[in-house]
């Protein structure tokens, strides 16, 4: 997937100024797919060269005019082809599951420091989406069609989660057993 598709489906749900949409990327699409703000003010400009997007200039009094960008049918088009390929799986990229590879290289006790740091930052993030769901699909059958998408997305992030934390409380479990048997002169190499 390129970041163009991701602001596409961003603005297909509503369409934006760079600004709001760079705003608005956070809170909906950018819990799967980061981007700078940097980055997509120059993916707008690439998507409007392209036709796949277009800019209605909106004057403002107090400020310089904003430009509202709306998706063009070339760019549903575009998205609808792109839905319709199988998404190539994504490569695990993850600082800490390179660190734990090689984590013989330090005590178990440095290594639970920093996994207790990101169980911290993920039990964050898995409440924050319980909190949206909350606030926007507590009652799944009322749901509009639209809603029933962006519900199956934050399911996924609340599952992904979760199953983090399992595994993160197991991993913890493993490293504080091997800490103790080296406090105690056990399993010395």
């Amino acid at each position: 997937m390129a970041l163009s598709h991701a602001i596409l489906a961003a603005l297909t749900e509503c369409p934006c100024s760079g600004y709001d949409l760079a705003k608005r990327f956070d809170g909906s699409v950018g819990f799967f797919w980061h981007a700078s703000h940097q980055q997509i003010y120059r993916e707008l400009t690439k998507l409007e060269e392209q036709g796949l997007i277009t800019a209605e200039v909106i004057a403002q009094t107090s400020r310089p005019d904003k430009k509202q960008f709306h998706v063009t049918p070339a760019g549903t088009e575009f998205l609808q082809t792109w839905i319709a390929q199988p998404a190539k799986g994504s490569p695990i990229k993850d600082e800490l599951l390179v660190k734990l590879f090689v984590g013989y290289l330090v005590s178990p006790a440095t290594l639970i420091t920093t996994l207790q740091q990101e169980r911290t930052q993920h039990a964050a993030t898995l409440a924050d989406y319980q909190s949206i769901e909350q606030q926007y699909f507590a009652d799944p059958d009322a749901i509009s069609p639209t809603g029933q998408f962006q519900y199956l997305t934050l399911r996924n992030g609340i599952h992904y989660e979760t199953a983090w934390l399992t595994w993160c409380d197991e991993a913890l479990a493993i490293l504080g057993t091997m800490d103790e048997d080296r406090r105690n002169g056990e399993g010395a190499s």
